[in-house]
């Protein structure tokens, strides 16, 4: 460990542009993006891995970018009109992989984690590297075992609705 340490440290002296921070984050968002991502690849959802990681680093980026942009721009210069243009492209992208036919809605999961996954990556450009990973782990709980809820629900009231059916 103490050689990688002392590589990176070498690494940032030779070029002092080197945005080691900004690498990290994006090797976070990599991975918490990832996992999002990994999740909804198994489920054999649109929106996959490469989707989740891409939009969970595209976020960190332009988070902080325009942390940065503003400091250097002037200490009154506010860092979230760029944060809020990718909430709001995050709800224009995740409204347009929610699809209504027949009466019946799909894709609000997936919207919904486009969205997070945005947010994963704004903490991580924002610096709130606890809060995201926190999150994801939640994410997480939210997508496995709480599908299994839902699905065991389902059986549940459409044996009840069979039933119902047949009653006069």
């Amino acid at each position: 460990m103490s050689g990688l340490l002392d590589w990176l440290a070498s690494l940032q002296q030779a070029y002092p542009d080197l945005r080691l921070d900004l690498l990290g984050g994006l090797l976070l968002s990599t991975v918490l993006g990832g996992a999002i991502g990994w999740e909804r690849e198994r489920a054999g959802k649109p929106a996959g891995l490469r989707t989740n990681i891409l939009i969970c680093m595209a976020a960190t980026l332009l988070t902080d970018l325009s942390v940065e942009v503003a400091a250097s721009v002037s200490p009154a210069a506010d860092p979230g009109r760029i944060a809020a243009q990718i909430v709001t492209g995050m709800g224009f992208l995740g409204a347009g992989t929610i699809i209504q036919s027949r009466g019946h809605v799909t894709g609000l999961t997936t919207a919904a984690t486009l969205w997070i996954v945005a947010a994963i990556g704004m903490a991580i450009g924002f610096g709130a590297l606890v809060e995201a990973v926190g999150t994801t782990l939640l994410v997480l709980v939210a997508l496995i075992p709480l599908r299994r809820v839902e699905e065991a629900v389902e059986r549940k009231r459409e044996r009840q609705d069979g039933e119902d059916k047949w009653e006069i």
